[in-house]
């Protein structure tokens, strides 16, 4: 009888130890499979917010690529306009003297000076 109590005590012993060690197998399975979820969400967050900065960057370059478009431009129409503008500026200041010669020359060589002949000799000039 003693026997048999002894036996019954180690098989319960034996099948508490088995369930104690399926139930800490259990445990870890499941703690290691909410880590690993855990580390996949945060690694898919970062990676996300990694795309998010990416994106404000290359915006932030096509920003700045249109506004060094819009400057480049700008100069180039200042510059276009400051050299029409001398130019200009030339040409009238070589007409004046040249007409001032042209009359000069005709008060010299003629004696008086007719508006209509300044007129065609600047013409036949240019």
């Amino acid at each position: 009888m003693v026997a048999e109590v002894v036996v019954v005590v180690v098989v319960v012993v034996v099948v508490v130890v088995e369930v104690v060690v399926v139930v800490v197998v259990v445990v870890v399975v499941v703690v290691v499979v909410v880590v690993v979820v855990v580390v996949v969400v945060v690694v898919v967050e970062v990676v996300e917010v990694v795309v998010g900065v990416v994106v404000v960057v290359v915006v932030v370059v096509e920003v700045v690529v249109v506004v060094v478009e819009v400057v480049v431009v700008e100069v180039v129409v200042v510059v276009v306009v400051v050299v029409v503008v001398v130019v200009v500026v030339v040409v009238v200041v070589v007409v004046v003297v040249v007409v001032v010669v042209v009359v000069v020359v005709v008060e010299v060589v003629v004696g008086e000076v007719v508006v209509g002949e300044v007129v065609v000799v600047v013409v036949v000039v240019f």
